[in-house]
């Protein structure tokens, strides 16, 4: 099986502190690190590291960032044949602060926000070749939307990980395969008016709440609720976890393994990849995968 990812590309910008400043503070840092990221990489590396054939499309500037992350993309397995370079636009960059084992991100797109319908236009026939297609929130929705559409079309598999959290249009909704919001982002989407498990029977094997260490839920077709508890963890970072969680899901019902497995494998290897610092240097394995999910047994 043959995977695409179309999605941002960032250079991550991570400093560690004593605790996340409140609102007009400023602390002290520990540490500052620069590490390749975006949620598209993220996810596409997340594949790769588990032995998936996966390509990422998206943009980024002609400048070191640029240069870093298509070197490092190409150096874990991704193939970027079709990432466009674009001349006087900066690579995208993600300020994240990581303390009390959880983070804040601010994101500023850059060339990621030049990932627009004409470059899908360029890249249609490649994409046309894939068997699944995974999406994000971290380019122009429209193009997120357009390339959707694309797919329906075309008759391709689609995750659309709706985050960061935006509305989505309910036609996008019937369109994709899977759809993995957190329950935040799963509110913004469907109201607040409805119980988390009305909202999984409405749409089985569909939509996926990620629900952080609770673990992630999702309803069978034959109605029953499902819910795969996350693996305790000894937290370093939790920066990519849902990105590992996404691509992992990917990977694995791609494979072919059902709902309730793939979801165990990708819960899995999401809590692993917290026990190491950083978004893809953190990603565990395809062998560090299965030793674990052997342990659990």
């Amino acid at each position: 099986m043959k995977l695409a990812v179309v999605g941002s590309i960032n250079m991550d910008m991570t400093v560690t502190a004593e605790r996340i400043p409140h609102k007009g503070e400023t602390l002290r840092g520990d540490s500052i690190r620069y590490i390749p990221g975006g949620k598209g990489a993220n996810q596409a590396v997340a594949m790769a590291k588990l032995g998936a054939e996966v390509e990422m499309f998206g943009c980024v500037g002609d400048d070191s960032n640029g240069q870093k992350l298509l070197e490092n993309l190409k150096n874990t397995g991704v193939e970027i044949a079709h990432v466009k370079i674009l001349p006087d636009v900066p690579t995208g960059i993600a300020m994240i602060t990581v303390a009390e084992n959880d983070n804040t991100i601010v994101v500023v797109p850059g060339a990621n926000g030049k990932v627009d319908c004409a470059y899908i236009d360029e890249v249609k026939p490649v994409l046309e070749t894939f068997d699944m297609v995974v999406l994000q929130h971290e380019i122009p929705l429209d193009t997120v939307h357009y390339v959707v559409d694309f797919c329906a079309e075309k008759g391709i598999q689609v995750v659309l990980n709706p985050a960061p959290a935006a509305e989505v249009p309910m036609d996008i909704i019937e369109k994709v395969t899977y759809v993995t919001p957190n329950e935040h982002e799963a509110v913004l989407i469907f109201g607040d008016g409805q119980p988390a498990e009305e909202l999984l029977k409405k749409y089985p094997e569909k939509l996926i709440i990620t629900q952080g260490s609770r673990g992630v839920a999702a309803c069978l077709k034959s109605g029953e609720i499902l819910n795969v508890p996350a693996r305790p963890a000894n937290v370093v970072d939790t920066t990519g976890a849902g990105d590992t969680l996404n691509g992992a899901f990917s990977v694995r019902r791609a494979m072919g393994d059902d709902l309730k497995t793939a979801l165990a494998y990708a819960n899995t290897a999401a809590s692993l990849s917290t026990e190491k610092f950083g978004a893809q240097t953190g990603m565990p394995t395809a062998e560090e995968v299965e030793l674990e999910l052997k342990r659990q047994i």
